[in-house]
């Protein structure tokens, strides 16, 4: 059903079973996926890929031009996934550059939140209302950042991560962490979600409870701190994920003394 008090680019192309309420915008160069509903007064803007069950709820702008002075005009997209829900007056810009700003599937971004260009959320995430992530940011799998949440720019959060409200994140969050408070804090590991939610078993969450006291709660560097991790706990999937992403991204960890601010 498409009303006929909203707009519809002639050239956007709509698949089946899709609604658009009253007073939705649709522009130029979308594509909207079978079985979307965008509500009064949202809009999808060019250069947007909605995939297939998404709802934006009223007033969200999806694929907004991106917040920011390199941006000069040219084309670049914006991309949501399967079953993905958008609450209201939630903002997520474009890429810049020829680049794109991605969420994945099965994701619940809530009111009032703000998704900057380039940034990349991985399915199963939840962004919480009035969360403000900011340009070239990663969200990896599974983690949810609760409200008012901020995210500076190019930070990156692991997989299973639980931020929780207010606190703000200027570096990397590691997989299956709890972070918390203003300074960021490590808060203990995320084992609530991870066994109920994503099937891991009492073995995995106790290595990386163990792998985390090495980081976060012994008096040694974090160098000392993987190799201690390295020669104390078996080689398994989550301690291969922990190691990974301390390394990937410099030995850079938001919380407690790693954190640069």
């Amino acid at each position: 059903m498409i009303s006929p008090l909203a707009y519809v680019d002639p050239s956007a192309r709509l698949g089946k079973d899709v609604t658009v309420h009253p007073f939705a915008h649709i522009d130029a160069g979308t594509v909207i996926g079978d079985g979307c509903e965008i509500k009064p007064y949202a809009s999808i803007v060019r250069g947007t890929t909605l995939g297939k069950g998404v709802k934006v709820y009223q007033g969200a702008i999806v694929g907004a031009d991106p917040q920011d002075f390199r941006w000069k005009g040219e084309d670049t997209t914006c991309m949501i996934g399967d079953d993905t829900v958008i609450r209201e007056h939630v903002i997520i810009n474009r890429g810049i550059n020829g680049g794109s700003t991605t969420i994945g599937s099965q994701c619940l971004i809530c009111a009032n939140s703000h998704i900057g260009h380039d940034t990349r959320v991985a399915d199963h995430c939840v962004v919480g209302n009035n969360v403000s992530v900011a340009g070239d940011v990663i969200i990896q799998e599974g983690s949810i950042l609760s409200s008012s949440v901020v995210v500076h720019e190019k930070s990156h959060i692991g997989k299973f991560v639980l931020i929780k409200g207010g606190t703000r994140i200027s570096s990397n969050v590691p997989p299956y962490t709890i972070m918390a408070h203003n300074p960021v804090v490590y808060y203990g590991v995320n084992s609530t979600i991870m066994r109920k939610h994503a099937g891991f078993s009492e073995d995995q969450i106790d290595d990386i409870a163990k792998s985390y006291r090495h980081i976060y709660q012994c008096s040694t560097s974090l160098f000392n701190a993987l190799r201690r991790i390295e020669a104390d706990i078996a080689d398994t999937p989550v301690r291969a994920e922990i190691l990974k992403f301390v390394r990937d991204n410099d030995l850079k960890l938001a919380g407690d003394r790693f954190d640069l601010d």
